[in-house]
Protein backbone atom coordinates (compact mmCIF):
# COMPACT_ATOMS: atom_id res chain seq x y z
CA UNK A 1 0.00 0.00 0.00
CA UNK A 2 1.38 3.27 -1.30
CA UNK A 3 1.86 5.99 1.78
CA UNK A 4 -0.31 8.43 -0.15
CA UNK A 5 -2.74 7.84 -3.40
CA UNK A 6 -1.20 9.18 -6.20
CA UNK A 7 -3.50 12.33 -6.72
CA UNK A 8 -2.41 13.88 -3.05
CA UNK A 9 -1.24 17.49 -3.12
CA UNK A 10 1.76 17.97 -1.09
CA UNK A 11 0.27 20.15 1.62
CA UNK A 12 -2.44 17.15 2.41
CA UNK A 13 0.96 15.09 3.63
CA UNK A 14 1.84 18.36 5.68
CA UNK A 15 -1.60 18.20 7.30
CA UNK A 16 -1.33 14.35 7.66
CA UNK A 17 1.39 15.19 9.83
CA UNK A 18 0.30 17.77 12.37
CA UNK A 19 -2.65 15.56 12.58
CA UNK A 20 -0.79 12.94 14.24
CA UNK A 21 1.92 15.28 15.68
CA UNK A 22 -0.75 16.88 17.67
CA UNK A 23 -2.77 13.16 18.00
CA UNK A 24 0.38 12.87 20.66
CA UNK A 25 -0.81 15.47 22.72
CA UNK A 26 -4.53 14.45 22.45
CA UNK A 27 -3.24 10.97 23.66
CA UNK A 28 -1.73 11.86 26.67
CA UNK A 29 -3.63 15.27 27.50
CA UNK A 30 -7.25 12.82 27.68
CA UNK A 31 -5.81 10.07 30.23
CA UNK A 32 -3.71 12.34 32.26
CA UNK A 33 -6.43 14.87 32.89
CA UNK A 34 -9.45 13.44 34.94
CA UNK A 35 -6.28 12.05 37.32
CA UNK A 36 -4.33 15.51 37.40
CA UNK A 37 -7.77 17.17 38.41
CA UNK A 38 -8.53 14.31 40.88
CA UNK A 39 -4.48 15.20 42.44
CA UNK A 40 -6.19 18.91 42.45
CA UNK A 41 -8.87 17.35 44.71
CA UNK A 42 -11.61 17.31 42.21
CA UNK A 43 -14.23 15.35 42.20
CA UNK A 44 -16.17 13.04 39.28
CA UNK A 45 -18.82 15.80 38.92
CA UNK A 46 -16.37 18.32 38.59
CA UNK A 47 -13.91 16.46 35.76
CA UNK A 48 -16.65 15.84 34.20
CA UNK A 49 -18.08 19.87 33.94
CA UNK A 50 -14.57 20.64 32.99
CA UNK A 51 -14.57 18.02 29.93
CA UNK A 52 -18.26 19.46 29.11
CA UNK A 53 -16.48 23.18 28.62
CA UNK A 54 -13.51 22.02 26.74
CA UNK A 55 -15.88 20.49 24.82
CA UNK A 56 -18.91 23.57 24.40
CA UNK A 57 -15.83 25.88 23.61
CA UNK A 58 -14.67 23.56 21.08
CA UNK A 59 -17.90 24.08 19.18
CA UNK A 60 -17.79 27.65 19.29
CA UNK A 61 -14.86 27.71 17.43
CA UNK A 62 -15.92 25.67 14.79
CA UNK A 63 -18.80 27.64 14.59
CA UNK A 64 -16.65 30.27 14.15
CA UNK A 65 -14.04 28.97 11.42
CA UNK A 66 -16.77 27.65 9.42
CA UNK A 67 -18.16 31.37 9.17
CA UNK A 68 -14.79 33.36 8.69
CA UNK A 69 -12.35 30.85 6.85
CA UNK A 70 -13.85 32.35 3.73
CA UNK A 71 -12.34 35.83 4.97
CA UNK A 72 -9.26 34.88 6.47
CA UNK A 73 -7.63 31.46 4.48
CA UNK A 74 -7.09 27.53 5.93
CA UNK A 75 -3.19 29.17 6.73
CA UNK A 76 -4.14 31.83 9.43
CA UNK A 77 -6.99 30.32 11.26
CA UNK A 78 -4.68 27.32 11.48
CA UNK A 79 -1.61 29.04 12.84
CA UNK A 80 -4.13 31.02 15.42
CA UNK A 81 -4.97 27.59 16.50
CA UNK A 82 -1.98 26.74 17.02
CA UNK A 83 -1.39 29.90 19.18
CA UNK A 84 -4.50 28.60 21.22
CA UNK A 85 -3.33 25.36 21.77
CA UNK A 86 0.31 27.05 23.32
CA UNK A 87 -1.70 28.99 25.66
CA UNK A 88 -4.25 26.22 26.63
CA UNK A 89 -0.98 23.88 27.91
CA UNK A 90 0.89 26.37 29.59
CA UNK A 91 -2.98 27.41 31.43
CA UNK A 92 -3.09 24.16 32.63
CA UNK A 93 0.33 23.91 33.66
CA UNK A 94 0.09 27.16 35.90
CA UNK A 95 -3.20 27.31 37.06
CA UNK A 96 -5.22 25.32 39.46
CA UNK A 97 -8.07 26.97 40.39
CA UNK A 98 -11.37 25.72 38.91
CA UNK A 99 -12.81 28.47 37.69
CA UNK A 100 -9.50 29.63 35.86
CA UNK A 101 -9.03 26.27 34.43
CA UNK A 102 -12.71 26.55 33.85
CA UNK A 103 -12.39 29.02 31.61
CA UNK A 104 -9.32 27.69 29.72
CA UNK A 105 -10.68 24.84 29.19
CA UNK A 106 -13.49 26.51 27.54
CA UNK A 107 -11.39 28.73 25.78
CA UNK A 108 -8.91 26.61 24.66
CA UNK A 109 -8.09 23.26 22.54
CA UNK A 110 -7.96 20.60 25.01
CA UNK A 111 -9.42 17.39 24.20
CA UNK A 112 -10.99 14.87 26.64
CA UNK A 113 -12.26 12.68 24.43
CA UNK A 114 -10.86 9.78 22.42
CA UNK A 115 -11.56 11.49 19.26
CA UNK A 116 -10.87 14.42 17.57
CA UNK A 117 -13.52 17.87 17.89
CA UNK A 118 -10.98 20.14 18.06
CA UNK A 119 -10.99 23.80 16.19
CA UNK A 120 -8.67 22.12 13.97
CA UNK A 121 -10.75 19.60 12.40
CA UNK A 122 -13.19 21.56 9.92
CA UNK A 123 -10.04 23.53 8.53
CA UNK A 124 -8.39 20.43 8.34
CA UNK A 125 -11.12 18.49 6.82
CA UNK A 126 -12.20 20.87 4.29
CA UNK A 127 -8.58 21.58 3.01
CA UNK A 128 -7.88 17.68 2.70
CA UNK A 129 -11.14 17.08 0.38
CA UNK A 130 -9.59 19.78 -1.92
CA UNK A 131 -6.45 18.34 -2.04
CA UNK A 132 -7.33 15.04 -3.70
CA UNK A 133 -8.69 13.67 -6.32
CA UNK A 134 -12.25 12.51 -5.60
CA UNK A 135 -11.41 8.92 -6.60
CA UNK A 136 -8.97 9.03 -3.60
CA UNK A 137 -10.85 10.81 -1.34
CA UNK A 138 -12.01 8.04 1.22
CA UNK A 139 -8.05 7.09 1.11
CA UNK A 140 -6.65 10.19 2.04
CA UNK A 141 -9.33 10.94 4.69
CA UNK A 142 -8.15 6.97 5.86
CA UNK A 143 -4.70 8.13 6.01
CA UNK A 144 -5.78 11.47 8.02
CA UNK A 145 -7.29 9.15 10.72
CA UNK A 146 -4.48 6.49 10.58
CA UNK A 147 -1.88 9.19 11.26
CA UNK A 148 -4.38 10.56 14.15
CA UNK A 149 -4.66 6.66 15.67
CA UNK A 150 -1.21 5.56 15.31
CA UNK A 151 0.47 8.77 17.02
CA UNK A 152 -2.41 9.21 19.50
CA UNK A 153 -1.56 5.27 20.78
CA UNK A 154 1.97 6.92 21.53
CA UNK A 155 0.67 9.45 23.11
CA UNK A 156 -1.41 7.34 25.56
CA UNK A 157 1.57 5.85 26.54
CA UNK A 158 3.16 9.22 27.70
CA UNK A 159 0.67 9.43 29.95
CA UNK A 160 2.49 7.16 32.50
CA UNK A 161 5.78 9.30 32.28
CA UNK A 162 4.51 11.61 35.56
CA UNK A 163 3.84 8.06 37.87
CA UNK A 164 7.16 6.40 36.26
CA UNK A 165 10.04 9.24 36.33
CA UNK A 166 8.59 11.74 39.26
CA UNK A 167 10.07 9.61 41.98
CA UNK A 168 13.55 9.25 40.09
CA UNK A 169 13.50 12.98 39.50
CA UNK A 170 12.88 13.51 43.08
CA UNK A 171 9.76 15.84 41.97
CA UNK A 172 6.09 15.19 43.05
CA UNK A 173 3.63 13.50 40.87
CA UNK A 174 2.02 16.70 40.32
CA UNK A 175 4.60 18.52 39.04
CA UNK A 176 5.54 15.84 36.81
CA UNK A 177 1.88 16.58 35.14
CA UNK A 178 2.31 20.19 35.27
CA UNK A 179 5.47 19.53 32.87
CA UNK A 180 3.04 17.14 30.66
CA UNK A 181 0.76 20.07 30.35
CA UNK A 182 4.06 22.32 28.87
CA UNK A 183 5.25 19.16 26.79
CA UNK A 184 1.10 19.75 25.17
CA UNK A 185 1.98 23.70 24.84
CA UNK A 186 5.30 22.84 22.75
CA UNK A 187 3.68 20.31 20.54
CA UNK A 188 1.02 22.69 19.50
CA UNK A 189 4.29 25.33 18.47
CA UNK A 190 5.44 22.10 16.20
CA UNK A 191 2.29 22.26 14.79
CA UNK A 192 2.29 25.74 14.10
CA UNK A 193 5.76 25.24 12.23
CA UNK A 194 3.86 22.64 9.78
CA UNK A 195 0.97 24.78 9.12
CA UNK A 196 3.04 27.81 8.15
CA UNK A 197 4.37 25.81 5.38
CA UNK A 198 0.68 25.33 4.10
CA UNK A 199 0.14 27.21 0.69
CA UNK A 200 -2.50 29.83 1.50
CA UNK A 201 -4.11 30.16 -2.25
CA UNK A 202 -6.54 27.44 -1.16
CA UNK A 203 -8.34 29.50 0.70
CA UNK A 204 -11.53 31.41 -1.00
CA UNK A 205 -13.53 31.76 -4.87
CA UNK A 206 -15.97 34.24 -4.98
CA UNK A 207 -19.15 31.96 -5.04
CA UNK A 208 -17.39 30.47 -1.44
CA UNK A 209 -17.79 34.42 -0.07
CA UNK A 210 -21.30 34.57 -1.36
CA UNK A 211 -23.16 31.57 -0.28
CA UNK A 212 -21.06 29.17 2.79
CA UNK A 213 -23.82 26.54 2.60
CA UNK A 214 -26.90 26.63 -0.36
CA UNK A 215 -28.23 23.50 -2.18
CA UNK A 216 -26.88 20.80 -0.13
CA UNK A 217 -28.49 22.60 3.02
CA UNK A 218 -31.29 19.66 3.14
CA UNK A 219 -28.66 16.73 3.71
CA UNK A 220 -25.97 18.52 6.07
CA UNK A 221 -28.86 19.63 7.97
CA UNK A 222 -30.00 15.80 8.70
CA UNK A 223 -26.57 15.14 8.84
CA UNK A 224 -26.30 17.18 11.62
CA UNK A 225 -29.36 16.25 13.39
CA UNK A 226 -28.17 12.42 13.35
CA UNK A 227 -23.86 13.45 14.64
CA UNK A 228 -25.36 15.19 17.03
CA UNK A 229 -27.09 11.91 18.79
CA UNK A 230 -23.82 10.23 18.18
CA UNK A 231 -22.00 12.27 19.70
CA UNK A 232 -24.56 13.18 22.72
CA UNK A 233 -23.58 9.44 23.12
CA UNK A 234 -19.79 9.59 22.65
CA UNK A 235 -19.84 12.30 25.51
CA UNK A 236 -20.78 9.91 28.04
CA UNK A 237 -17.98 7.92 27.94
CA UNK A 238 -15.50 10.34 26.93
CA UNK A 239 -11.80 9.15 27.35
CA UNK A 240 -11.54 11.34 30.62
CA UNK A 241 -14.69 9.75 31.84
CA UNK A 242 -13.57 6.73 30.81
CA UNK A 243 -10.25 6.51 32.62
CA UNK A 244 -12.17 7.72 35.62
CA UNK A 245 -14.53 5.11 35.37
CA UNK A 246 -12.04 2.11 35.13
CA UNK A 247 -10.24 4.05 38.15
CA UNK A 248 -13.13 4.19 40.44
CA UNK A 249 -14.51 0.36 39.40
CA UNK A 250 -11.23 -1.39 39.28
CA UNK A 251 -8.65 1.11 40.94
CA UNK A 252 -6.59 1.27 38.23
CA UNK A 253 -3.97 3.66 37.86
CA UNK A 254 -2.84 5.70 35.05
CA UNK A 255 0.31 3.85 34.52
CA UNK A 256 -1.77 0.73 34.09
CA UNK A 257 -4.67 2.33 32.00
CA UNK A 258 -2.22 3.79 29.34
CA UNK A 259 -1.31 0.71 27.70
CA UNK A 260 -5.15 -0.08 27.45
CA UNK A 261 -5.66 2.71 25.09
CA UNK A 262 -2.37 2.34 23.49
CA UNK A 263 -3.32 -1.02 22.14
CA UNK A 264 -7.15 0.96 21.60
CA UNK A 265 -5.51 3.10 19.49
CA UNK A 266 -3.59 0.39 17.31
CA UNK A 267 -6.64 -1.50 16.56
CA UNK A 268 -8.21 1.58 15.97
CA UNK A 269 -5.13 2.19 13.15
CA UNK A 270 -5.76 -1.39 11.48
CA UNK A 271 -9.55 -0.35 11.16
CA UNK A 272 -8.98 2.98 9.16
CA UNK A 273 -6.71 0.56 6.63
CA UNK A 274 -9.80 -1.91 6.38
CA UNK A 275 -12.08 1.02 5.52
CA UNK A 276 -11.40 2.02 2.21
CA UNK A 277 -11.67 -1.42 0.78
CA UNK A 278 -14.81 -1.96 2.59
CA UNK A 279 -16.65 1.37 1.78
CA UNK A 280 -15.37 0.43 -1.44
CA UNK A 281 -17.21 -2.87 -1.73
CA UNK A 282 -20.41 -2.12 0.22
CA UNK A 283 -20.81 1.78 0.05
CA UNK A 284 -19.73 4.35 2.44
CA UNK A 285 -23.21 4.60 4.78
CA UNK A 286 -23.26 0.28 5.26
CA UNK A 287 -19.66 0.57 6.18
CA UNK A 288 -20.72 3.37 8.84
CA UNK A 289 -23.28 1.68 10.38
CA UNK A 290 -22.48 -2.30 10.23
CA UNK A 291 -19.25 -1.73 11.54
CA UNK A 292 -20.76 0.36 14.50
CA UNK A 293 -23.32 -1.24 15.35
CA UNK A 294 -21.44 -4.32 16.80
CA UNK A 295 -19.10 -1.96 18.74
CA UNK A 296 -21.70 -0.24 20.59
CA UNK A 297 -23.68 -3.40 21.45
CA UNK A 298 -19.77 -4.15 22.93
CA UNK A 299 -19.80 -1.36 24.70
CA UNK A 300 -22.92 -1.89 26.72
CA UNK A 301 -22.08 -4.79 27.61
CA UNK A 302 -19.36 -3.93 29.56
CA UNK A 303 -20.74 -2.44 32.75
CA UNK A 304 -22.47 -5.61 33.34
CA UNK A 305 -18.69 -7.85 33.59
CA UNK A 306 -16.99 -7.90 36.44
CA UNK A 307 -14.02 -9.38 35.41
CA UNK A 308 -11.38 -6.69 34.49
CA UNK A 309 -9.74 -9.38 31.55
CA UNK A 310 -13.16 -9.20 30.08
CA UNK A 311 -13.32 -5.63 29.97
CA UNK A 312 -10.30 -4.93 28.56
CA UNK A 313 -11.24 -7.32 25.76
CA UNK A 314 -13.97 -5.74 25.06
CA UNK A 315 -12.75 -2.44 24.80
CA UNK A 316 -10.31 -3.68 22.82
CA UNK A 317 -12.90 -5.48 20.48
CA UNK A 318 -15.12 -2.05 20.46
CA UNK A 319 -11.70 0.11 19.45
CA UNK A 320 -11.52 -2.64 16.48
CA UNK A 321 -14.55 -1.44 14.99
CA UNK A 322 -15.67 2.03 16.46
CA UNK A 323 -13.99 3.78 14.59
CA UNK A 324 -14.15 2.54 10.93
CA UNK A 325 -16.84 4.93 10.56
CA UNK A 326 -14.78 8.08 10.36
CA UNK A 327 -12.84 7.92 7.13
CA UNK A 328 -16.22 6.87 5.05
CA UNK A 329 -18.28 9.77 7.00
CA UNK A 330 -15.62 12.69 6.38
CA UNK A 331 -15.25 11.53 2.73
CA UNK A 332 -19.32 11.07 2.65
CA UNK A 333 -19.82 14.72 3.70
CA UNK A 334 -17.44 16.27 1.67
CA UNK A 335 -19.25 14.18 -1.24
CA UNK A 336 -22.37 15.18 -0.91
CA UNK A 337 -21.93 18.68 -1.06
CA UNK A 338 -20.56 20.68 -3.43
CA UNK A 339 -16.86 22.03 -3.50
CA UNK A 340 -18.49 25.69 -2.80
CA UNK A 341 -20.37 24.03 0.32
CA UNK A 342 -17.47 22.02 1.78
CA UNK A 343 -15.75 24.70 4.70
CA UNK A 344 -19.12 25.59 5.87
CA UNK A 345 -20.20 21.87 5.80
CA UNK A 346 -17.56 20.77 7.91
CA UNK A 347 -18.07 23.01 10.39
CA UNK A 348 -21.62 22.77 10.32
CA UNK A 349 -21.66 18.82 11.30
CA UNK A 350 -18.78 19.15 13.65
CA UNK A 351 -20.51 21.59 16.14
CA UNK A 352 -22.91 19.60 16.80
CA UNK A 353 -20.80 16.82 17.29
CA UNK A 354 -18.85 18.92 19.85
CA UNK A 355 -21.79 20.64 21.03
CA UNK A 356 -23.59 17.33 22.07
CA UNK A 357 -20.67 15.48 23.40
CA UNK A 358 -20.12 18.67 25.17
CA UNK A 359 -23.37 18.20 27.22
CA UNK A 360 -22.73 14.38 28.44
CA UNK A 361 -19.45 14.16 29.87
CA UNK A 362 -20.88 16.25 33.39
CA UNK A 363 -23.99 14.34 33.09
CA UNK A 364 -21.45 10.92 32.46
CA UNK A 365 -19.16 12.75 35.67
CA UNK A 366 -22.50 12.95 38.04
CA UNK A 367 -23.37 9.73 37.15
CA UNK A 368 -20.03 8.22 38.57
CA UNK A 369 -20.38 10.54 41.74
CA UNK A 370 -23.59 8.51 42.16
CA UNK A 371 -22.17 4.72 41.82
CA UNK A 372 -19.26 2.84 39.52
CA UNK A 373 -21.89 0.53 37.54
CA UNK A 374 -21.47 2.47 34.47
CA UNK A 375 -24.18 3.77 33.46
CA UNK A 376 -22.50 6.23 31.24
CA UNK A 377 -21.72 3.27 29.25
CA UNK A 378 -25.12 1.93 28.76
CA UNK A 379 -26.75 5.54 28.01
CA UNK A 380 -23.90 6.03 25.68
CA UNK A 381 -23.85 2.68 23.96
CA UNK A 382 -27.72 2.65 23.73
CA UNK A 383 -27.71 6.11 21.85
CA UNK A 384 -25.28 5.65 19.47
CA UNK A 385 -26.99 2.20 17.92
CA UNK A 386 -30.14 4.46 17.69
CA UNK A 387 -27.58 6.84 15.34
CA UNK A 388 -26.78 4.14 13.32
CA UNK A 389 -30.14 2.92 12.82
CA UNK A 390 -31.00 6.66 12.01
CA UNK A 391 -28.24 6.68 9.86
CA UNK A 392 -28.71 3.62 7.77
CA UNK A 393 -32.98 4.67 7.53
CA UNK A 394 -32.27 8.62 6.17
CA UNK A 395 -29.38 8.13 3.93
CA UNK A 396 -28.54 4.67 2.58
CA UNK A 397 -30.16 5.81 -0.62
CA UNK A 398 -28.47 9.24 -0.89
CA UNK A 399 -25.16 7.73 -2.92
CA UNK A 400 -22.27 10.34 -3.33
CA UNK A 401 -21.25 10.67 -7.01
CA UNK A 402 -18.46 8.01 -7.08
CA UNK A 403 -20.87 5.05 -5.90
CA UNK A 404 -23.94 5.79 -8.84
Amino acid sequence: MRLFPDSVQPDARLLVCAKGLRAIADGFVSILLPAYLVALGYNAKEVGVLATATLLGSAAATLLVGLITARYGYRRLLLASSVLMIATGLGFAGLQGFWPLLVVGFMGTLNPAAGDVSVFVPLEQSLLARLVADKDRTALFARYSLAGSLMGACGTLLAALPELVAPRLGVTTLGAMQAMFVLYAAIGLAAGAIYARVASPHAVTKSEKRAPLGPSRGIVYRLSALFCVDSFGSGFFAQSILVLWLLDRFDLPVAQTAPIFFWSNLLTAVSFLAAVPLSRRIGLINTMVFTHIPANLALVAIPFVDDLAIVIFLLLFRALLSQMDVPPRASYVMAVVTAAERPAAASITNVPRSLASAVSPAMGGYLLNLTTFGWPLVIGGALKVAYDLGLLVMFRNVKPPEER
